[in-house]
């Protein structure tokens, strides 16, 4: 059974950081491909940032590009959100997501989820 946990959600002002982190048991970490994904009240499930099992692919939504950064510690199970100038908009359920395949910023590729942490920006 795989497990994803998130934590390090909050509310913060905006222009400020968060650093949101995933850890996953069950399976060999350095075998996924790893996203982040977000939904904001009533939207769709949008994909927010992608880094392949070796860390050398990484894709961002271009509304966060420069913004955030995504990275991967395999000794430690562990993927990592980076959030800096944080603005109201970003404000949503932050997911992280495990794939069995290639890494990709389409949900309907992750086979793992899971349960999400909120981020909310203040202005």
């Amino acid at each position: 059974q795989v497990q994803l946990v998130e934590s390090g959600g909050g509310l913060v002002q905006a222009g400020g950081s968060l650093r949101l982190s995933c850890v996953v048991s069950g399976r060999t970490f350095s075998s996924l491909a790893m996203g982040w994904f977000r939904q904001a009240p009533q939207t769709e499930r949008e994909f927010v940032a992608a880094i392949s099992w070796s860390g050398e692919l990484i894709a961002y939504a271009d509304s966060v590009k420069g913004r955030f950064t995504i990275s991967r510690d395999n000794a430690r199970n562990t993927v990592y959100l980076q959030m800096n100038s944080l603005k109201p908009e970003d404000t949503a359920i932050y997911f992280c997501a495990a794939s069995l395949s290639m890494f990709s910023n389409n949900r309907a590729r992750y086979d793992y989820w899971g349960q999400g942490t909120q981020v909310t920006v203040s202005s």
